[in-house]
């Protein structure tokens, strides 16, 4: 089998040889092997795993997606975001160091969203304020 791996922005995973594969959807975990029936499902936050028919395994973990089967010969998945790895441990240190640069940048993000909303409600606040000359030369 084939089994092609795809994000907006990149190709993560496009091998020949492919003797299975697991994902998981809604449903739970499943396995695909040359000559399943077309199939179309779409994907949970999972790794999806496969083994070569030389015995290799190989692993991806991606933020949902779609699953496609298509003539039995090609696995093909479309999803957000994808981080490929030979090994379990191995991605799944990457995946949370990934998930932590994430978190840090939207505090970072969220935290300058803040500070421009306190500038403009001063902004506003100021342009709303009447002055000495609004009212009469007095202030209240």
């Amino acid at each position: 089998m084939r089994l092609l791996i795809t994000t907006p922005s990149a190709i993560a995973v496009d091998l020949g040889g492919v003797a299975a594969v697991r994902a998981e959807d809604e449903s739970g975990e499943f396995g695909v092997l040359p000559r399943h029936a077309d199939f179309v499902t779409a994907l949970a936050v999972s790794v999806i795993g496969w083994r070569r028919e030389s015995g290799e395994a190989g692993y991806c973990a991606v933020r949902g997606g779609l699953l496609t089967v298509a003539d039995g010969e090609t696995v093909a998945v479309a999803t957000r975001e994808a981080v490929t790895g030979d090994d379990l441990a191995t991605l799944e240190a990457l995946v949370r160091r990934r998930l932590a640069a994430e978190a840090a940048e939207e505090r970072q993000a969220s935290a300058h969203a803040e500070q421009l909303r306190v500038q403009a409600i001063r902004q506003i606040i100021g342009y709303l304020r009447p002055g000495p000359a609004a009212l009469g030369g007095r202030w209240r």
